[in-house]
């Protein structure tokens, strides 16, 4: 199995039932390497609580440490745009349907880039933006 990203919908999930967050992720991952996208951390930072972002430093802690952070460049922003710009003439979406989108679009261009699969909750929109550039995912 390929390295895995969990998208921020996992762990919200997995934080609020609480207790051994680490169970319901060794049952999506195996043996597969985990790694954070810089993109959901920054989505569970801007999300939380100010009580819960210890939890969060934690995580990211962890995972620099592990040198897996990934952090998307520069084509990846670029593959961004126009992904939502198609997207956006398909489905008719204005700017702010492509607004919401961004974040997702820009995990699913990194994750393909580095052969990464994402995990998520969110399967209506990875499976529009898969048609559009094709990358490894799955519903939690």
């Amino acid at each position: 199995m390929p390295p895995v990203l969990f998208d921020s919908s996992v762990y919200i999930s997995a934080f609020r039932r609480g207790g051994d967050t680490s169970l319901p992720f060794r049952r999506w991952t195996g043996d597969s390497p985990v790694w954070l996208s810089s993109i959901a951390l920054e989505e569970l930072y801007a999300g939380a609580l100010r009580k819960d972002h210890s939890i969060i430093e934690k995580l990211e802690r962890d995972f620099d440490a592990a040198k897996r952070i990934l952090v998307p460049n520069l084509s990846d922003w670029t593959q961004t745009g126009r992904i939502l710009a198609r997207l956006a003439q398909k489905y008719g979406y204005e700017s702010i349907g492509r607004t919401r989108l961004t974040n997702d679009a820009l995990l699913a261009t990194s994750a393909a880039r580095t052969g990464m699969m994402i995990i998520t909750a969110n399967q209506r929109d990875f499976a529009r933006l898969a048609e559009f550039r094709p990358f490894s995912w799955r519903s939690s």
